[in-house]
């Protein structure tokens, strides 16, 4: 199957507009979100928008009805319009796309706004066509930052009744099938304890100390987790995992830090071990910490934030959306993915969904992130067949 070179180029003219957009996690981007609904408006392609609470960061999910029912399944084309952070070293500047030996540079070019490009240079082929199911164009915030945007989103498409479908998550795969990956969840822990000078340390609490008490106990429970790993298990490694990302705290050699933060997370193989995590600090921090810290300081304190907790994309024995996608590739191979993904967030309320997009995980958060432009061809080949499949 070949596709028109005008239509490759589309996608790259896309691309790079939605790349200009610094839609770095937490940020602001209403603006790319206009951008893609104003293409879809223009399509008579219907959408609604799901804000946070601050009404900066916002969804877009967009309809276009089928010209005759005929009992297939809706299909849901599914990205994350978020960016990680770009760090100094990058060759050319991260929010100009640049084309170079066939590749495109940029920030987001992988992961994943080539899919989401991809997906609205093929719109309008869609809304000239035939079509017997309905599509949806679903475009979300932050999932970089524990997919914080996607709950909101899914919890409109309930009220709404929209839970049945084929969701295709064109996360970078270089559009092979996966079916499978852990839960992602993602905390930072508070320490509040009594400033002082240094010299009379049994006067003041130490938010650092016992933070880092509280990194041992995780620590403790990470070993544990690996004893509880499941016979069989598919992924790498065949654990749940967990990991410090960061710690800070104090303000100078001779002060008692009374203030100290730690930035955590767990990837549960299943929703046993994520709870198993939950109960086993927050024992230790009830039972030994806080009442350590208030016999000294009875205002001394430990909170927790959920940054994020998403569950795990579960394999099945039998996937429509992977047998459907691979009725397309001609890939019947299945993969299981390390990163995680929206894709549970979808499976859980009762849609068949499977990851599948164009680039390399290998180029994602990146310097010098790229997508070859071979692979956005490839995408589009695959929203044809999508198309042959949805037409009456």
């Amino acid at each position: 199957m070949r596709i028109d070179n005008n239509l490759h180029e589309k996608s790259i003219e896309i691309l790079t507009d939605l790349i200009s957009f610094k839609t770095i996690s937490g940020s602001d981007n209403s603006k790319l979100i206009d951008y893609c609904e104003k293409i879809l408006n223009d399509l008579n392609i219907e959408t609604f928008k799901v804000f946070d609470d601050e009404k900066k960061r916002v969804n877009l999910f967009g309809t276009l009805k089928a010209k005759k029912i005929n009992g297939k399944k809706p299909i849901i084309l599914s990205g994350h319009t978020d960016v990680v952070p770009v760090s100094k070293g990058w060759s050319t500047d991260p929010f100009k796309a640049t084309i170079i030996d066939k590749k495109l540079y940029g920030r987001g070019s992988c992961d994943m706004k080539g899919f989401i490009a991809c997906t609205l240079a093929y719109a309008p082929i869609l809304t000239q066509s035939n079509l017997d199911r309905d599509f949806h164009f679903c475009y979300t915030f932050d999932e970089e930052t524990a997919c914080i945007g996607a709950p909101l989103l899914i919890s409109e498409l309930k009220k709404r009744n929209i839970k049945n479908g084929i969701c295709i998550v064109g996360e970078p795969t270089e559009m092979k099938i996966i079916d499978a990956h852990k839960g992602m969840n993602e905390y930072t822990t508070y320490f509040g304890g009594l400033a002082g000078h240094s010299s009379k340390p049994q006067e003041g609490v130490n938010a650092i100390e016992y933070a880092s008490r509280y990194i041992n106990k995780l620590l403790e429970i990470r070993g544990e987790l690996v004893k509880r790993a499941p016979k069989n298990c598919i992924f790498d490694p065949p654990h749940s995992t967990l990991s410090i990302g960061g710690v800070s705290g104090g303000i100078a050699h001779n002060v008692i830090a009374d203030k100290c933060k730690v930035e955590w997370e767990t990837r549960p193989v299943n929703l046993s071990d994520g709870n198993f995590v939950t109960q086993e600090i927050e024992k230790f921090v009830s039972e030994r910490l806080l009442p350590e810290m208030k016999k000294v300081f009875p205002n001394s304190y430990i909170k927790k934030e959920v940054i994020g907790e998403v569950v795990g994309f579960e394999k099945l024995d039998e996937s429509e959306a992977c047998e459907f996608v691979a009725s397309i590739t001609g890939d019947n191979s299945r993969k299981v993915v390390s990163f995680g993904t929206e894709a549970g967030l979808f499976q859980e309320i009762g849609m068949s969904t499977v990851v599948c997009g164009p680039g390399s995980i290998e180029q994602a958060h990146k310097i010098d992130e790229f997508i070859e432009l071979d692979e956005l061809k490839k995408c589009l080949i695959f929203l044809e067949g999508v198309k042959d499949k949805s037409i009456i």
